[in-house]
């Protein structure tokens, strides 16, 4: 394989200029040709294809976002947009494609490999939602923005003595909630996976309050409903002053951390290794801390699962 392509699809998340940076310079290393497809599928539509060289991906690696753009693209839902990103792939002599994203740019992947085109596909997204993988990139940078989130809410809700509700995104999984309600020691941690009974966490606000204690942190995952809703609810049942916070999209932006860069200029790199030994429709990940890499058609028929000792742990500490 002498010239391969990239792109960044989906929502974006710290650390994929990082992925991107790595594919072009492995590329290069082994005297591969790299092309860069600009906002995602709608750039392979619409043929926004350019060489990318060594110099193109310089002072990246520390910047959020991507550098390639992404957005969503309904005429890559058809067969006639995929044949034409197809028509436009051979056109530039592109012979397999990195896909970076979450689980909707891997189905555009698995599409274009069931069309024989070969794909390799990158997790990229902070919901850390792709099966088959410990971690995607982008989890920890939104992790880490949602703590401190936490701890300054908490130095205000202390001050005030009230009690706070703050919602965090991650679609219908939740890993961000999860990880930093307990990094945060929040009270009580609503994730979708897992049922919660709302007379137990207002009896936990109450006890806490009959003891003393001047504030209360609860965090909701987005997938489980408003958080503004939840926050009436709980003002409603527990006549305590309640404050509610949606931290939204400042959790996918800021530059990733050093964990993230690591992860995604190893899977970048990796999938690079994987076209060219003729892998193609396969995704990378990253299973205790070893690379891996799956069927991408297996990998969309999992479902996603959070770690229930981690849920267990947090409410056998928040007591």
């Amino acid at each position: 394989m002498k010239r391969i392509g990239v792109l960044t699809s989906g929502g974006d998340s710290p650390g994929m200029n990082a992925a991107v940076r790595a594919v072009v310079r492995k590329a290069i290393f082994h005297n591969v040709e790299v092309y860069g497809v600009y906002n995602g599928y709608s750039g392979l539509i619409n043929g926004k294809i350019e060489k990318l060289e060594l110099g193109s991906v310089g002072d990246i690696i520390h910047r959020g976002g991507t550098k390639l753009y992404t957005a969503r693209c309904p005429e890559f839902k058809t067969t006639e947009g995929r044949e034409q990103a197809i028509e436009n792939l051979k056109k530039f002599g592109i012979e397999g494609l990195v896909v970076i994203g979450g689980d909707g740019s891997f189905m555009g992947a698995k599409k274009l490999t069931e069309l024989g085109f070969p794909c390799v596909g990158v997790p990229g997204t902070i919901d850390n939602d792709i099966p088959g993988t410990d971690f995607t990139i982008g989890f920890d940078t939104a992790l880490n923005t949602v703590i401190d989130a936490i701890d300054k809410i908490r130095d205000t809700a202390t001050s005030h003595e009230r009690t706070y509700v703050v919602e965090v995104m991650g679609r219908h999984a939740g890993d961000i909630a999860l990880w930093s309600g307990l990094a945060g020691g929040a009270e009580s941690i609503l994730i979708p996976e897992a049922d919660y009974d709302m007379d137990e966490i207002v009896a936990r606000l109450r006890r806490g309050h009959e003891r003393g204690k001047k504030h209360s942190i609860i965090i909701v995952a987005e997938g489980v409903g408003s958080g503004v809703e939840f926050a009436k609810r709980i003002d409603e049942e527990t006549g305590l002053e309640t404050r509610v916070s949606v931290l939204g999209h400042i959790q996918r932006g800021g530059s990733p951390s050093a964990f993230d860069r690591v992860l995604a200029s190893r899977l970048g790199a990796y999938a690079v290794e994987l076209l060219l030994d003729g892998k193609g429709g396969r995704c990378v990940g990253i299973l205790s801390n070893e690379l891996v890499h799956h069927d991408i058609l297996d990998i969309l028929d999992k479902k996603h699962t959070v770690d229930q000792s981690m849920y267990r742990l947090s409410q056998e500490l928040s007591i």
